[in-house]
């Protein structure tokens, strides 16, 4: 195996703090709620961007970052096309795990759980909420298709805001994942991370463990 020197070099020894079972929120969705108030506060760039998991029904995995958009002790919200390569995998494997990383913080949180769609009417309130290039976009583009040329694309683009009055594609909307796994993850020293799993047990309860790092 060849080990990139400088790679080999690179570490970090993560020292701004601790997370401990007994300053933790009961609810995972409470003490989400508080470290995300403390990325806006932090005032790091994008901080509702996390990396969507998604695979295949045989197991093929694929991920990519798509944006926060929504959240409550329903789930976990955000918008895309329905067509697109992690829209069909949701389709035929609706298991999928988001992961949220921030670096400035030292903390990370990854939530697992069941993929539904949102009703029509909450797709289109946030749809008609956007600006209108970001309509367009949505409108024009076949997301994760072959396309021709990126000159294609931008003239389909330009075409879509001319004609105006833009609907929202039927294939294009929103998804909550409901979680029953929440993991809260702190950095420490040498490497001996805090971590937090938050697991849904019966009667919507929360069960919480530390583990190993």
């Amino acid at each position: 195996m060849i080990i990139e020197s400088e790679l080999n070099k690179m570490r970090e020894n993560y020292e701004k703090g601790n997370f401990n079972i007994e300053n933790a929120y009961p609810s995972p969705f409470n003490q989400f709620e508080k470290w995300f108030e403390d990325a806006k506060q932090a005032k790091i760039i994008e901080p509702n961007a996390m990396v969507l998991s998604t695979a295949t029904k045989n197991g093929m995995p694929s991920s990519r970052v798509v944006l926060l958009k929504g959240y409550s002790e329903k789930g976990f919200i955000f918008f895309t096309n329905y067509n697109s390569r992690k829209g069909k995998e949701l389709f035929n494997n609706p298991y999928a795990c988001l992961n949220l990383w921030w670096g400035q913080l030292e903390r990370q949180i990854r939530i697992e759980g069941i993929i539904e769609k949102i009703d029509a009417k909450e797709s289109d309130e946030y749809f008609y909420s956007r600006p209108l290039g970001s309509q367009a976009g949505a409108a024009t583009s076949p997301q994760s298709e072959k396309i021709e040329s990126r000159e294609w694309l931008e003239k389909k683009f330009i075409e879509t805001q001319l004609k105006g009055n833009i609907k929202r594609p039927e294939n294009w909307g929103g998804y909550i994942l409901i979680p029953n796994k929440i993991e809260f993850w702190h950095g420490r020293t040498n490497r001996l991370h805090d971590r937090l799993l938050y697991t849904m047990i019966e009667n919507e309860k929360w069960k919480i463990v530390r583990l190993a790092p």
